[in-house]
């Protein structure tokens, strides 16, 4: 009689001879041997005793139910991560009109995913953060359980684990933490400047010289300003300084400056992106208008950065994470874009400094980009106005645009301040706008 057996402890097949004590054929013999009826069965080094031959089959069931368990465990392990993953892919960068049918179609898909993994995920707690967080953002975004969802993700290439892959990814890396996607915040200042703070407040501001638009651990942003027309309070920004700051992993500092008629596509140093560290990448620049529209994208810690010109001023705007938002510290207090301007340095929107532009000429030409009658509006026509440069029209109008692209709420991209916009004067007859001003907005619009 011959005896066929997989030992455990080196996976070899071997043939074994009754009364022999040596195999057949086979590999090398590397295990102990435990005699059983008339022959000999190789078990490998074991805790087994080798004297004791009636415990031989018990010890290799024990060693084969191990197994099968292990192979279970391994093929059917929870892979909620998975589904993380596949939903953050299907989210980042979602812009344009129908970003929030693409945005439910991805809720979808993540809550199917979830499904399928419902019975190997019981009792995790992450899986179970991202069906509730599912439901939540469902009804938050007005979806419906039953439509179209996103289409499959591609394999990646790289096997690596999650956090080594996306350690310079700051929604992924949120997302792994915490199972859901991070809250993000908008601020942006332009014109005269008028500042859009990150709870939604919104202050027309005198704020003459240099005045930290954001200070925190990540970031530092400096806005300098000059008067816009002789006698007014007025004033447009001149120079934009923004620094990113250090981070080991990810990118080395870097630093970016823009003034009127020099808005570069490069950081100080000629450089493009984050620098020569592995995660160089996650920090880039993009110029979507040469000389007046730049975008500079953080992918590091969430944030993204839009530099314009319009006319003779720059304007900025930034949708950035919450976490990020809000690390600074007390000494670090003085950010307009967190407090907003001083008390002493806010100006009233209704008192207008008459300019070369009467008012009534000046809603006429900001209606025709800003149909919406709220504070960029308002903002437009003071700026009109005080400056009487119609390029102004297109601060105000660039404005709104990085708003709908940032903020995280459509419906709170529209702010009204009743009776913050310049007052209606009677006039005999309307001021004619001069033939150079509307050959300016022709060739921006």
């Amino acid at each position: 009689m011959r005896v066929w057996l997989l030992t455990l402890s080196t996976g070899l097949m071997k043939h074994y001879a009754p009364g022999a004590g040596e195999p057949v054929k086979g590999g090398e013999e590397t295990g102990s041997l435990i005699p059983v009826g008339s022959g000999w069965i190789g078990m490998g080094k074991s805790a087994c005793s080798p004297s004791l031959q009636q415990l031989g089959n018990t010890c290799f069931l024990l060693r084969t139910l191990f197994l099968l368990l292990f192979c279970r465990h391994a093929c059917c392990q929870c892979k909620i991560l998975r589904c993380n993953s596949d939903y953050v892919a299907a989210t980042l960068n979602l812009r344009g009109t129908n970003k929030d049918a693409a945005y439910c179609n991805a809720l979808r898909s993540y809550s199917h995913c979830t499904r399928k993994t419902a019975r190997t995920c019981r009792g995790d707690l992450v899986y179970h953060s991202a069906v509730h967080g599912i439901e939540d953002l469902m009804i938050q975004h007005n979806c419906s359980k039953e439509g179209p969802t996103s289409p499959p993700r591609p394999p990646a290439p790289n096997p690596q684990g999650f956090e080594s892959l996306d350690i310079c990814n700051y929604e992924k890396s949120f997302f792994y933490k915490h199972g859901q996607p991070p809250t993000y915040q908008h601020c942006a200042a332009f014109g005269d400047p008028h500042v859009r703070t990150f709870q939604d407040e919104f202050h027309t501001c005198r704020v003459e010289g240099s005045w930290p638009l954001l200070d925190n651990n990540y970031l530092f942003v400096q806005a300098t300003s000059y008067p816009v027309a002789k006698g007014s309070n007025a004033t447009a920004t001149s120079k934009l300084t923004i620094i990113f700051k250090n981070m080991k992993e990810c990118i080395d500092q870097k630093v970016f400056q823009a003034e009127i008629d020099n808005l570069p596509a490069a950081f100080e140093d000629g450089s493009v992106n984050g620098g020569e560290r592995p995660g160089g990448s996650s920090l880039t620049i993009q110029e979507h208008m040469p000389g007046q529209h730049v975008e500079i994208r953080a992918a590091y810690i969430g944030t993204t950065i839009a530099v314009r010109q319009a006319g003779r001023q720059l304007s900025f705007s930034i949708r950035a994470a919450q976490e990020v938002a809000r690390s600074f510290t007390e000494e670090q207090d003085l950010q307009l874009c967190v407090g907003g301007c001083p008390p002493s340095q806010r100006i009233s929107r209704s008192n207008c400094h008459r300019g070369e532009i009467a008012t009534e000429m000046a809603r006429m030409l900001c209606k025709e980009k800003l149909p919406v009658e709220d504070v960029y509006f308002q903002s437009c026509v003071f700026d009109v106005v005080t400056s009487g440069d119609a390029n102004f029209t297109l601060a105000a109008h660039g404005a709104l645009e990085d708003a709908k692209m940032f903020h995280p709420d459509a419906e709170k991209l529209h702010i009204f301040q009743t009776g913050a916009g310049c007052q209606l004067v009677p006039l005999p007859f309307l001021l004619v706008i001069s033939s150079a001003h509307l050959l300016a907005i022709q060739l921006h619009f």
